[in-house]
């Protein structure tokens, strides 16, 4: 045979052709822990308040399992601060959110909810009081600053906005306690679940608080310097070595099973939070006025025309979760909602769901159809949070 007849037809031959590439330049901003989070083998990243976020180092599932088996350190950088000071700040603070903070301490952190002002959802901050008047929004995915900026205008609120350089880190897992009192000492045992300390470490300023988004027992490290990102993160590492620190990111898994809200996921604008079940975040009988307490008002009059439910989903295990909302119909061909975020629990052995739906439909039990593209599949209202209903895992 000739060289061209051992060579491979053109028919036979396989072309290589590279995955597409996404681009956003300087636009983008990186963490000063993006670096580290390399280092430490991140296989993906995801967009959040216009920065990068890792999503998973070994993979989605071995995370969790290390999450609620161990110990997890996570930059959580793009949980950006809102930083409000000034004569005003309370006051003002106060006109941004309907719950009633007259009674916040300095040291206190609160879980609020920010809305418009026909009571749909802006953003669902965790606020921590530094002062009498200073505090610290650590905000959801929006641009919670433009929407204050824009309040404060006209306001006459004596207040100053701003974007501080504090870069959030989280150490969240049932090793977290021992982890961080290897690194900071036994002060740490001693902290408040929601309260937070000051401290500099190793010439470091940082604010330490008892929060985490993962359901877990955890902590939260707020960096004041973004020069010391990647020593901060060593350290950490360092210390938590001999209680099995991984790397780690928010696990969709986790925060599914322990009922915590996404934004933008489980709530936007067109989401007030009555439907969410967040009644207790609203104290319409405050003094003090706040924006959309006219329209919120009226809808716990009126009632909620949906409801936040949980959900499990019957089928073959989900791959992943579900990347954008899935239709929920009544069985006679209606609209009963949507699906908002659906994953696999391997520790519980089902799918399970968050989802927005009719109220007349919001029963335990109630069956309904999810028009998931390419795979229909049925769905059943459950109770929720699916693991440790009463929330005492995080607060112990």
């Amino acid at each position: 045979m000739s060289q061209s007849d051992n060579s491979t037809p053109p028919s036979a031959t396989v072309l290589t052709e590279l995955a597409p590439r996404i681009g956003f330049g300087s636009r983008v901003r990186k963490s000063p822990f993006f670096e580290a989070t390399l280092r430490w083998g991140c296989k993906a990243y995801s967009i959040y308040n216009h920065m990068y976020m890792p999503l998973y180092y070994e993979s989605p599932v071995a995370d969790y399992w290390k999450l609620i088996e161990t110990v997890t350190l996570w930059d959580v950088a793009v949980e950006r601060q809102l930083e409000i000071t000034g004569p005003d700040a309370a006051r003002f603070l106060q006109y941004m959110t309907p719950r009633n903070l007259s009674t916040m301490a300095v040291g206190q952190c609160k879980y609020v909810v920010i809305c418009d002002q026909h009571g749909g959802v802006i953003n669902d901050p965790v606020l921590l009081k530094l002062g009498a008047n200073q505090f610290w929004l650590s905000m959801a995915d929006s641009d919670l600053l433009l929407w204050a900026k824009g309040l404060q205008a006209n306001s006459g609120f004596n207040v100053a906005l701003s974007e501080p350089d504090v870069s959030p880190l989280q150490v969240q897992g049932p090793a977290s306690v021992q982890a961080m009192t290897d690194l900071f000492g036994d002060w740490i045992g001693d902290l408040k679940y929601y309260r937070f300390a000051e401290t500099v470490f190793d010439g470091m300023p940082l604010v330490v608080s008892r929060t985490g988004w993962s359901s877990e027992r955890g902590y939260e490290i707020f960096l004041r310097d973004s020069v010391y990102g990647d020593k901060l993160w060593e350290l950490i590492m360092a210390a938590g070595q001999r209680h099995g620190i991984a790397p780690g990111a928010p696990s969709t898994i986790r925060r599914i099973e322990g009922g915590l809200l996404s934004y933008g996921a489980d709530m936007d604008l067109s989401v007030n939070p009555y439907e969410l079940g967040l009644a207790r975040l609203i104290d319409l009988d405050m003094p003090a006025d706040f924006v959309g307490k006219g329209a919120l008002r009226r809808i716990a009059a009126e009632g909620p025309l949906r409801k936040l439910v949980g959900m499990e989903l019957a089928g073959e295990p989900l791959s992943g979760p579900n990347e954008e909302p899935w239709s929920l119909l009544d069985g006679e061909g209606g609209m009963a909602g949507k699906l908002t975020s659906a994953v696999y629990s391997p520790r519980l052995d089902r799918n399970i769901a968050l989802a927005l739906v009719r109220r007349d439909l919001a029963t335990d039990g109630r069956q309904l159809e999810v028009a998931r593209p390419r795979a229909p599949m049925m769905g059943t209202v459950v109770p929720f949070p699916f693991h440790d209903p009463q929330k005492q895992i995080p607060a112990t």
